[in-house]
């Protein structure tokens, strides 16, 4: 009787050498230099139907799934680290939609320094300065 000892990942490829890929328990045992009662001992302990592989599968698809959540919310820390563009012409600069512009552009009102934000949002609904006063 052999005293090797055998780590449970080789165990584990050697069922599946026999469950998935359709090896005889005979040709792996040769291949492995392990002997049948033993590939068949491991079948029964890492085998499709035993409840430990069925938990690790369960542990396995767990990870996965916990794996893809991190990667989708680390993709959205990392967009909302990035920062905002602004306008080449100057960093504090707030750009408007295309009828707010030429809206602003044909107005001779100066935009106000230190309004609070109220003030902007107004403006950026209405498009008139006339109306956030």
């Amino acid at each position: 009787m052999s005293s090797k000892r055998y780590p449970e990942e080789f165990k584990i490829e050697a069922v599946r050498q026999v469950t998935d890929r359709g090896h005889s328990v005979a040709q792996v045992a040769d291949r492995l230099g392990v002997t049948t009662h033993s590939l068949y001992a491991w079948i029964r302990k890492f085998g499709p139907d035993s409840e430990q592989h069925q938990a690790k599968t369960d542990d396995l698809a767990e990870i996965r799934r916990l794996q893809k959540e991190l990667k989708r919310v680390t993709e959205e820390r990392d967009i909302l680290k990035k920062p905002r563009r602004t306008s080449p012409v100057s960093p504090i600069e707030v750009r408007l939609h295309s009828g707010a512009q030429r809206a602003v552009a044909n107005s001779l009102t100066v935009f106000p320094v230190g309004r609070s934000p109220q003030w902007l949002l107004c403006l950026a609904e209405t498009a008139s300065f006339s109306s956030c006063n």
